[in-house]
């Protein structure tokens, strides 16, 4: 049977053809990069100099330089905005989203535009209407993650000593992007490595004097409650949009993680723990050791004597804001899933699915979101059952940009980059909607049915905006996709008066 969903996309493969020229696009990468330099110090972020640019035809930030320089260097970096700019008239605005802002066939879009620093409301369609997110649903937990874990925390993926003499115990800690191999300190996707921690448990137990065959146990303890939601379609997890939930995975739940469609390993835990058994071997086979073939879940607390297990080795994931961005950036189901559950941990309540969703409910109206009308099945987006309205993801995408808590300005480099990065790495590409490439910054999100653009744009005069487009009750296929990239170009080159 088809699946209810169809996966959202992906940054274009290297070496394929686009309509971007390559020296725009390098342009574009810059710019992209540079505006959350700005971001980062909001609330300064709202509107540019303007005694800056009056021989200019177009504002700086809008034009091609005449080098590239690296983004955080101070002479390519563009600075914050000032207050100064003019906010877009509404009507003139309305006037040409109206003509954008159309489904291509049956279903409507509801939609609204604010102006960042203020909360004016620019342009209103039926903004309050909770409507199916899709995975416009993941900002609100990146700011749930954001906030109840922080940017900087990382989670650890520990060997113990087993509850017998030579076992070991391999304990999950949320890290579901481990790597087969050595560790990477540079990367998200593998930071940290089942080589590198077979070798540091091996190096451990010969230095505590184990001699005798090491036998593996697993603890994937850490979640509770059921590893799939009943709110999932059973198609779509056949289909590899999600897959049972475990503390510890590879690659985010995928077999090879240069391949982000197809099914997914529906044990991940076990998946994790038998490639780090073969790394255990291969690492014990150099040192003189041997290990017993095969892996077994072990009970958890396992220890020797009733005891806490001694740590024999250990390695830890990329921060929580790197995490939080790649989830952005790829729209990935397991992973925001996870990231859920380890909110849930992180204020004191049980890693369910069921605690993740009151987490991140909470934290949302923690940031001053009204959620009365908001209604929650999972926190990735994937469940028909969520209804969100553009007003509250608007909401929470201000927070980001402006707001008080400077822990959600992190989630501000994950968001898709209109025809560079991410979701929308393949977009923006044509005549209608190239004005938005490089300067939009969105987070997608589509099922079938269902098709929803959320994020921020720097308009024409200089104005820092945010926006929430959600359309539901759309033709399947239907190249509705278009409607939302024509309508954030719109905001983009907005000089609306």
């Amino acid at each position: 049977m088809k699946p209810r969903t169809s996966r959202e996309g992906t940054a274009p493969a290297p070496g394929r053809g686009r309509r971007i020229p390559a020296l725009l696009l390098q342009t574009l990468l810059v710019v992209a990069l540079a505006v959350p330099a700005g971001i980062a110090i909001a609330p300064a972020f709202l509107g540019h100099d303007s005694s800056s640019d009056a021989s200019q035809t177009a504002p700086p930030w809008q034009q091609i330089p005449a080098t590239l320089s690296h983004p955080g260097n101070s002479s390519g970096a563009v600075g914050p905005l000032s207050v100064s700019a003019p906010v877009p008239a509404g009507a003139a605005l309305a006037a040409q989203l109206n003509k954008t802002l159309k489904p291509d066939g049956a279903g409507t879009f509801t939609g609204i535009v604010q102006d960042a620093a203020t909360g004016q409301v620019l342009f209103d369609r039926a903004a309050d209407e909770a409507r199916v997110p899709a995975s416009n649903m993941k900002l609100l937990t990146a700011g749930a993650a954001l906030r109840v874990l922080g940017p900087e925390r990382r989670f650890s993926t520990r060997v113990l000593a087993g509850p017998t003499p030579g076992s070991v115990v391999l304990a999950g800690g949320g890290d579901v992007l481990l790597g087969a191999g050595e560790s990477a300190p540079g990367a998200v996707l593998g930071r940290a490595g089942l080589t590198t921690l077979a070798k540091a448990t091996i190096d451990a137990l010969k230095a505590g004097g184990v001699t005798g065959p090491v036998t593996v146990l697993l603890d994937d303890s850490l979640f509770s409650g059921p590893s799939l939601s009943q709110a999932w379609s059973p198609e779509d997890v056949a289909a590899g949009e999600m897959a049972p939930l475990y503390p510890l995975a590879l690659n985010s739940a995928r077999f090879d993680p240069a391949k982000t469609t197809g099914p997914r390993p529906q044990d991940a835990a076990m998946t994790a723990a038998e490639v780090f058994a073969a790394r255990l071997t291969a690492a014990a086979e150099a040192g003189g050791l041997s290990v017993a073939p095969g892996v077994a879940r072990g009970r958890p607390g396992d220890a020797p004597e009733g005891g806490h297990a001694k740590v024999l080795a250990e390695v830890q994931s990329a921060t929580v804001g790197q995490q939080v961005d790649l989830m952005l950036q790829t729209s990935d189901n397991y992973l925001a899933e996870v990231m859920g559950r380890m909110a849930a941990l992180g204020v004191g309540r049980p890693g369910s699915s069921d605690d993740a969703i009151a987490v991140v409910l909470q934290q949302v109206q923690d940031m001053g979101v009204p959620t009365d009308s908001l209604r929650a099945a999972d926190v990735s987006g994937l469940a028909l059952a969520n209804r969100v309205s553009a007003r509250q993801l608007t909401d929470v995408v201000r927070a980001m940009t402006s707001g008080t808590d400077p822990r959600l300005r992190a989630a501000l480099s994950g968001f898709p980059v209109a025809g560079l990065t991410g979701t929308l790495g393949d977009r923006y590409t044509d005549a209608a909607s190239a004005a938005g490439a490089g300067l939009v910054r969105a987070k997608t999100g589509t099922l079938n049915t269902v098709i929803a653009l959320s994020g921020s744009v720097v308009d024409a005069d200089g104005r820092l905006l945010v926006f929430s487009f959600v359309g539901n009750g759309l033709t399947p296929g239907a190249a509705n996709k278009a409607a939302l990239d024509r309508s954030a170009a719109v905001l983009a080159g907005c000089g609306c008066r």
